[in-house]
């Protein structure tokens, strides 16, 4: 009885709709890991620090996106091994359905996305889905989604402003002399961007930084 029991089990989790939910994750997990996941904060503050160097192409686009998996992957990681440990260890050993799968691993991420996401946004975002919210329980994920991209944008133009900050410094001081040497012909981004570099290497700026956005998230 056990053996038979264990066989419709198996064919259950098996069968077309679980087949479909499981091509269907599979399908949206590029979106899934910029939507719900600290990636998003990462590459802009990255792509917001380039654009402060003055720089269009350098460092190349590849290398800020691995830069920003490498560290998503490790400021994801507690959420992904409860993830595991909750939700794709017990569907391999064939003891959930692919629907239960999904339902315990939304838990996991719905706890980080909460955790970054400010209450105004959720509260906007209930207005906007017609979503009434209830007191201790939780936000559902269509409201916390959209909340959490718009606290990340936020989050990462507050960051990248302070990182641009000091290098516009940079920009206008190489400016002004220029100008007060009369030297109007020489670009201040020719004269700036050797400084900028400079300073950062001496700094360890990718460090910091790195350090900086691990440290940001809750």
């Amino acid at each position: 009885m056990d053996a038979a029991g264990a066989l419709l089990a198996h064919q259950s989790l098996s069968s077309p709709v679980d087949l479909l939910g499981a091509l269907f994750i599979v399908a949206v997990l590029p979106v899934l890991a910029v939507s719900m996941t600290s990636f998003t904060r990462i590459i802009v503050v990255l792509g917001l620090l380039r654009a402060s160097f003055g720089t269009a192409a350098l460092p190349p686009t590849p290398v800020l996106v691995a830069l920003a998996l490498m560290l998503s992957a490790a400021i994801m990681a507690p959420t992904l091994s409860a993830i595991s440990q909750q939700a794709i260890v017990p569907y391999q050993a064939h003891q959930i359905r692919v629907s239960q799968a999904i339902e315990r691993a939304e838990r996991p991420l719905s706890s980080f996305m909460a955790r970054q996401t400010r209450s105004n946004e959720i509260r906007a975002f209930a207005r906007i889905a017609r979503v009434q919210l209830v007191t201790g329980q939780p936000v559902p994920i269509v409201v916390l989604v959209p909340a959490f991209l718009t606290s990340e944008l936020r989050a990462a133009f507050a960051m990248g402003f302070a990182l641009a900050l000091p290098f516009a410094v940079i920009d206008l001081l190489v400016a002004v002399v220029l100008m007060s040497l009369g030297m109007f012909m020489v670009s201040p981004n020719a004269i700036s961007l050797p400084i900028k570099l400079l300073l950062f290497v001496a700094a360890d700026g990718w460090t910091l930084v790195a350090t900086a956005l691990a440290a940001s998230f809750r």
